[in-house]
């Protein structure tokens, strides 16, 4: 008996799943607001230089830039007077005073100045946010592998760090002590993300896996037209980042209810465990008799396999050292790296299009909606390994495209932008499933969090690309298609994972992969046989 009939025994898709993943689901909303928080708080209004001191001397006016619009960050060193040489006059000099900002919304970027020669640190910080959802996947990937820890111990304190970290960042009295606390949230999420991906996976049948694993990412769509309602409605940046993460708070003390891996538990010699949490999601389920007949002795002896290789000891380097996990990883890496190098060019980037920031990203998320209803449909009927190269190529082709729209045509830029952050979505929605399906139980979280890494080096790398952008303005996009394009054709050497069972172990997968090659060889061998009509069954079985 394998744990999928386990389940099934207790109720594979009954209240308690649509419970979990409900209760799974609900952090999941707020944590868009953290991913994309930066593009209401690091917002860059209007601004230019403040008036010098001698400006009530006469009248002050701004230097015109090249394209015909006042300069923000230079200043006249002398005001408009009849009586200087018309050089002296027009001798210019950086905002030595500050500046004016013309909004009344104020954000990081009005607080501490982030603008002109230090608009750089505005990516900065975005980058180092990022750098802490990378090193989270890192660390907490391999705590929730480790048998001391597991996946809701930490999956709680995820929730709690975010919601302290997220918390302490409103309150930050400096632009470094902000960046910390920031660092610290992406440690949260990059938590939560992986034991959220891997708990919901685990507990739901295999035929349902596509449509839960989407159902959360629902969840992350929703967050994202949340997002801009609450922005708009708390206008002082401090106070919407205490919003976005004060419930965080709440998650934690609910996560308290979500039931450990049953996997994980079997593998780290804790049955006993295991078969209470079975027999409470048997009662839960209405199928409390089906969980009383279960017996410990029952569930080690049908998972002896699973429990004779408890005691193997697994790390990120096996990722490489096993030619199949080396392959797999490999190509899952690129891709990942990819969708979160292009996927955050385009989210971060909704100041660059002309149009209300607000309304851009209500459309940018409700490009997910569809984009997310075609990728069930792709996942269940054409497969994983379509759907992801399909995802990656087409989005890759769009941001190309934007090379060649010019600047004034502000729609058809916008349009294919909300294309790309469509199959980008997808792309997302797709690896979370593929990857927890490509890698065997005993080194599921490790792998997810290899691979989640690169897609948080993708996502730091993707701002500090955008100031290549002041040397030629083409340069980022051509850099982000091509990477996107590489990532979708590295997809196409991953095998199909569509209907098939979780691999428990290393052996698994091997034999997995040996038998997706066997049909191919099976048409020719039944060929030559019928092409020996007079041999008797003992040969012919024997060579079959």
């Amino acid at each position: 008996m394998t744990f999928s009939e386990i389940l099934d025994r207790v109720g594979s898709m009954g209240r308690f799943q649509f419970l979990h993943v409900a209760i799974l689901g609900l952090p999941i909303l707020n944590m868009a607001n953290h991913n994309l928080l930066q593009i209401f708080t690091a917002a860059t209004p209007a601004h230019h230089c403040h008036p010098p001191p001698n400006a009530s001397a006469g009248p002050w006016v701004l230097p015109m830039g090249p394209n015909g619009k006042p300069e923000r960050c230079l200043r006249f060193v002398h005001p408009p007077n009849a009586s200087l040489p018309n050089d002296t006059q027009r001798a210019t000099e950086p905002c030595l005073d500050g500046w004016v900002y013309n909004s009344t919304k104020d954000s990081i970027v009005t607080e501490w100045d982030l603008v002109c020669n230090s608009n750089k640190l505005k990516e900065m910080a975005q980058s180092i946010f990022m750098a802490g959802i990378l090193i989270g996947g890192l660390v907490l990937g391999d705590l929730s592998d480790s048998p001391r820890f597991g996946r809701r111990p930490i999956l709680t304190c995820s929730y709690l760090l975010l919601a302290a970290s997220g918390s302490s960042a409103a309150f930050s009295s400096s632009f470094p002590s902000y960046v910390i606390f920031r660092f610290l949230c992406g440690c949260g999420i990059s938590g939560i993300t992986l034991s959220t991906v891997i708990l919901n996976v685990e507990w739901v049948p295999t035929r349902m896996r596509a449509i839960m694993s989407t159902a959360l990412g629902y969840c992350y769509t929703v967050g994202q037209f949340i997002l801009p309602g609450l922005a708009y409605a708390i206008p002082q940046w401090r106070w919407l980042q205490l919003t976005v993460s004060i419930p965080f708070f709440i998650f934690f003390l609910s996560s308290w209810w979500t039931p450990e891996s049953i996997r994980w538990l079997v593998l780290s010699g804790k049955s006993s465990k295991a078969l209470k949490i079975l027999r409470r999601v048997a009662a839960f389920n209405g199928k409390k008799e089906e969980g009383e007949r279960l017996s410990l002795e029952e569930l080690k002896l049908n998972l002896q396999k699973e429990i004779s290789l408890a005691k193997a000891k697994y790390s990120a380097t096996d990722l490489f050292r096993i030619p199949i996990l080396r392959r797999m990883t490999f190509c899952l890496s690129l891709a990942w790296f990819a969708t979160g190098f292009a996927y955050y060019s385009l989210a971060m980037g909704v100041e660059e299009f002309g149009v209300n920031l607000y309304i851009l990203q209500i459309i940018f998320g409700g490009v997910d909606v569809p984009a997310k209803f075609i990728t069930i449909l792709s996942l269940s009927y054409l497969g994983r390994h379509t759907t992801q190269a399909a995802a990656l190529l087409l989005a890759g082709g769009a941001i190309l495209a934007l090379t060649f729209v010019p600047l004034d045509l502000q729609t058809v830029r916008t349009v294919l932008a909300v294309f790309g952050k469509g199959c980008l979505s997808s792309s997302f929605s797709c690896l979370f499933l593929y990857t927890s399906e490509l890698y065997p139980t005993v080194i599921r979280q490790t792998g997810m969090g290899v691979s989640n890494l690169w897609t948080r080096v993708g996502s730091m790398l993707s701002p500090l690309v955008k100031i290549t952008g002041e040397v030629q303005p083409l340069i980022p996009n051509i850099i982000y298609g091509i990477i996107a394009l590489l990532g979708g054709s590295a997809a196409l050497f991953l095998p199909e994972t569509l209907n098939q069972p979780l691999p428990e172990t290393i052996e698994d997968l091997e034999n997995w992969s040996l038998q997706a090659k066997k049909p191919k060889q099976e048409p020719e061998v039944e060929k030559a046989s019928q092409r020996i009509p007079l041999q008797p069954y003992g040969p012919a079985l024997g060579s079959s």
